[in-house]
């Protein structure tokens, strides 16, 4: 009897960083290249809510406060490299902001300044976000 393989998505986090009237992009150091929201995957025994802070300040060295979750992406092909679900967060961030981990840089931009080149499906992420943020 052939033992059938099974390929399940794997849970990611990203998280929407609220500084300074603007939201916080890291640029990656490795592919997919291109600026995007800061965030991974999920450690087993972790929960969103951790793997979401953990990541923020691993790559942006800001600590989180008032975490609340946006929305959960799932396209099949919103990560060229595997099927990832990724749920985002919104929170606010504290602390002096410098990339790190595998964040070459890390920015603040606004709605009018988003750079071109952005990584995984984060401009619609963004896009959402910021429709979410005018019917506020």
């Amino acid at each position: 009897m052939e033992k059938k393989e099974y390929k399940n998505p794997i849970p990611t986090v990203d998280i929407i960083i609220e500084v300074d009237g603007g939201i916080v992009l890291i640029k990656r150091k490795n592919y997919p290249y291109g600026w995007a929201l800061p965030g991974g995957f999920v450690n087993y025994g972790e929960s969103l809510e951790d793997a979401a802070i953990r990541e923020a300040k691993e790559e942006t060295g800001l600590d989180i406060i008032n975490l609340i979750q946006f929305h959960t992406y799932s396209a099949p092909d919103r990560d060229p490299r595997h099927h990832t679900i990724s749920t985002v967060f919104i929170g606010n961030g504290q602390g002096i902001l410098k990339g790190s981990d595998d964040a070459e840089e890390a920015k603040i931009f606004t709605e009018e300044n988003l750079p071109q080149e952005i990584a995984f499906d984060h401009r619609k992420i963004l896009s959402d976000y910021f429709e979410y943020k005018k019917k506020l």
